[in-house]
């Protein structure tokens, strides 16, 4: 009995750890991409939950930086130059970093994608600030959420949730002129790739 139970204790641990098992995280990453225009936007984030807490104000501290969801700072990344909430941003990867109130919320944009949290934050690196009205959800979300929606071909909206607030950032391309061209050039060699495969 001793063997049989051995054995399979044995074939138990080879089972567990030829799989792709980890510890559960406390607040676990996610990725949302959306595809944009020419090209795509993506947001890389920590998910913690509310567990009974007081969020904005107490855990989350009116007036302070906050590192815009749990663990490593959120990326946000943008694959052509967009309007970020007003402001002209480059493509390339960015922190998306908040100072919260209970009006407003001020999103930044800095370009230290790679630490931890704020605690190396630098005001020096920012790329943009945009303040934006806390709209009040009508139920509470659990989860911090964030959710890329597009509602025009060349616009979408970011919005940002997490226990009873809600903060919505419009998006759009930052030059449609230019982007209409590179548009056209590419049906343009799609055009003729199609007509290259036909003969």
């Amino acid at each position: 009995m001793k063997k049989i139970f051995l054995a399979l204790s044995f074939c138990f641990t080879t089972l567990a750890f030829s799989q792709d098992y980890s510890v559960p995280a406390l607040s676990p990453r996610h990725k949302v991409e959306q595809q944009f225009s020419i090209s795509k936007v993506s947001v890389d984030y920590g998910r913690p939950a509310v567990k009974g807490r007081e969020i904005f104000g107490k855990l989350v501290p009116y007036n302070e930086v906050w590192r815009t969801g749990a663990n490593s700072a959120t990326k946000i990344s943008f694959g052509q130059e967009v309007n970020f909430g007003g402001k002209n941003i480059p493509a390339g990867t960015y922190a998306l970093f908040i100072i919260p109130n209970a009006q407003q919320w001020k999103l930044i944009l800095n370009k230290d994608f790679q630490q931890w949290g704020a605690f190396g934050y630098n005001d020096k690196l920012n790329v943009a600030e945009v303040e934006l009205p806390v709209q009040k959800l009508s139920s509470p979300m659990e989860w911090f959420t964030i959710e890329l929606n597009p509602t025009k071909d060349e616009q979408m909206e970011m919005t940002i949730e997490w226990e009873n607030s809600k903060v919505v950032v419009p998006i759009k391309v930052a030059k449609p002129e230019i982007t209409n061209r590179i548009i056209e050039k590419l049906k343009e060699a799609k055009k003729i790739e199609m007509e290259s495969n036909k003969k």
